[in-house]
């Protein structure tokens, strides 16, 4: 009979849930900073996500936990390389929407979750059910026909979902809570976006935090942008197997989509549309079967 463990593994649903949701509508946040340097643009969202992490460290109360990072070298090290992963996932993301390669970013998106997947099979050795692994082959078959006809920018995309894949893979096994890890993350980072930013200052076309108060508070709404939906993503990669939030990560690229079709009018193209249909059919599969096991499960007491 199930036990209780299996509860703890679905609590994340709803974070996971939050963190693709609002990574689905980021397009039309880049779309407001579009004029500014891609490096410089993460820097910035590196600088303003620190005071609001240490705003929420001091809410609750976490300084302790940050200390006792900073005191673990493993943990340290562990943080130091999910630091770079998403440093790079973020600088590839941007790159790609400003340089009109929002194919190849999207492409990018929709191997991630298979990536995911195969981290949590291979690596922490979850497992699925036949009704998931059908799921998963769906899904497999709808990114395929995406990555046939987008084979030259198939190496960027890729480097995205690793990046990502193994970024959540940090984060799920490393002994450091999502938030007060998040803050060591952005510690470790804090010191070469200051120096990025203050590069770009000492340029002829000077710093993008000066050419407007409109730009400047896109930009300094990067910090909420990129801390809330990697607390929530941090969250529930430790509450749920991560093959389960990796098969959900196909919830942020399928928002992306709708939008490009219906809000930025984008072309529908039968490699697009087959792709969608596949996953669509995967999602509803995988997130049945899914909620049919939880019914299953007794109440925790």
């Amino acid at each position: 009979m199930p036990d209780e463990s299996h509860h703890h593994r679905l609590d994340g649903l709803a974070f996971a849930l939050g963190s693709h949701a609002i990574w689905g509508v980021m397009p039309l946040y880049l779309a407001l900073v579009h004029d500014v340097p891609s490096f410089e643009f993460v820097a910035w969202r590196i600088v303003f996500t620190l005071p609001l992490c240490a705003a929420v460290i001091a809410w609750r109360g976490q300084w302790g936990e940050v200390r006792a990072a900073f005191g673990q070298r493993k943990s340290v090290l562990a943080l130091l390389g999910s630091s770079a992963m998403i440093g790079i996932n973020w600088v590839l993301y941007v790159v790609a929407i400003q340089t009109d390669h929002v194919y190849a970013a999207s492409l990018g998106y929709y191997i991630l979750p298979l990536v995911m997947m195969l981290l949590g099979l291979v690596v922490l050795k979850e497992r699925l059910s036949r009704a998931q692994w059908g799921a998963v082959a769906l899904a497999t078959v709808g990114v395929g026909l995406l990555a046939a006809g987008a084979l030259s920018t198939l190496l960027f995309s890729l480097t995205m979902a690793v990046t990502f894949g193994l970024y959540g893979l940090i984060r799920k096994t490393v002994n450091v809570g999502p938030i007060a890890g998040l803050m060591v993350e952005t510690l470790l980072l804090i010191v070469p976006a200051i120096g990025v930013v203050t590069w770009y200052a000492a340029q002829p076309a000077g710093s993008s935090m000066a050419q407007g108060w409109g730009l400047a508070a896109a930009i300094v709404l990067g910090g909420p942008m990129t801390a809330v939906p990697l607390m929530l993503f941090a969250t529930a990669a430790r509450r749920m197997d991560y093959t389960l939030i990796g098969f959900l990560q196909f919830l942020s690229p399928t928002i992306v989509f709708l939008l490009g079709l219906f809000w930025f009018h984008e072309e529908l193209r039968p490699a697009q549309l087959g792709c969608f249909v596949m996953i669509w059919a995967a999602m509803a599969l995988f997130v049945w079967d899914l909620f049919l096991r939880r019914r299953r499960l007794p109440r925790p007491a």
